[in-house]
């Protein structure tokens, strides 16, 4: 069974629904898992998504900040929606697939938006970064998050960190700068370590080649300047190892029309 999945920070998903639909006409992912949908339940575009033949929604909104969604080709088992620190910030979601989506063995996503972590790289002096090192503490400590054995799980979304050397336009420039100073990318790398999770894009492409994600709003040129991060990640659990198939950035998004400064990242895996 061919599965394709994409994770996509929209940075409003009423704003940029045509946005989605472009990408959604285009690509036919049988998954996707929005972050940043700024969008309480009752206002989300579920009657646009269901005419792109996404029947199957779950969602974790709020107004006007973060927020989560998944929709689906695929009818879901189950859902279910997780709290970190304490707070309640729509910030995760995740999703069971099985029998009714064609699936033996069942599979399950998890889609996060991880706090970005404010400007300052100091918890002592910045309540945001400091929330920020305990939300990936609490993931790293997250029982669910600890998929063993034959267990199928997919772990994406904005993770808000950009790990390794060449996931930033210039790591040494990069060191003192929230997303990739050396305790974010430790405290991230010990998430995927403690879940025996495997990275899609390292999988598929090597350390030594560059891959962004995120460009900023603040270049008057994001292509010309290309001073991108890798802060959108899809896992996968090492009973999946095997079934990956491809991995694709679509970077072009990023010049579409009132964009997002995130692009669509996809997997395809052969279950």
């Amino acid at each position: 069974m061919r599965f394709s999945l994409t994770t996509w920070n929209i940075n409003s998903v009423r704003l940029r629904i045509d946005l989605v639909a472009k990408f959604l006409e285009e690509m036919q992912p049988d998954v996707l898992c929005l972050q940043e949908t700024k969008c309480p339940d009752d206002a989300f575009p579920l009657k646009r998504f269901k005419q792109l033949g996404y029947d199957h929604v779950v969602l974790n909104g709020q107004k006007g900040y973060h927020g989560v969604a998944i929709v689906s080709k695929l009818p879901f088992e189950s859902s279910d929606i997780r709290v970190f620190c304490n707070n309640l910030d729509s910030r995760h979601i995740s999703v069971s697939f099985g029998e009714k989506a064609g699936m033996a063995v069942p599979l399950i996503v998890h889609d996060f938006y991880v706090p970005a972590g404010g400007d300052v790289p100091d918890p002592d002096v910045n309540a945001k970064f400091a929330h920020k090192l305990s939300f990936l503490d609490e993931m790293k400590t997250c029982e669910p998050l600890h998929p063993r054995g034959d267990a199928r799980h997919i772990l994406v979304g904005d993770l808000n960190v950009a790990p390794h050397e060449n996931d930033v336009w210039s790591h040494k420039q990069m060191l003192k700068i929230v997303s990739h100073t050396p305790i974010e990318c430790e405290k991230l790398l010990a998430v995927q370590s403690e879940g025996n999770w495997i990275d899609v894009a390292r999988e598929r492409i090597p350390l030594s080649e560059k891959i962004y994600t995120w460009w900023s709003y603040r270049a008057a040129d994001w292509a010309a300047s290309n001073r991108g991060r890798r802060l959108d990640h899809i896992w996968v659990s090492s009973a999946l190892k095997d079934s990956i198939r491809d991995f694709t950035v679509t970077s072009d998004a990023r010049g579409w029309e009132r964009p997002s400064d995130h692009v669509p990242v996809t997997t395809v895996l052969e279950l």
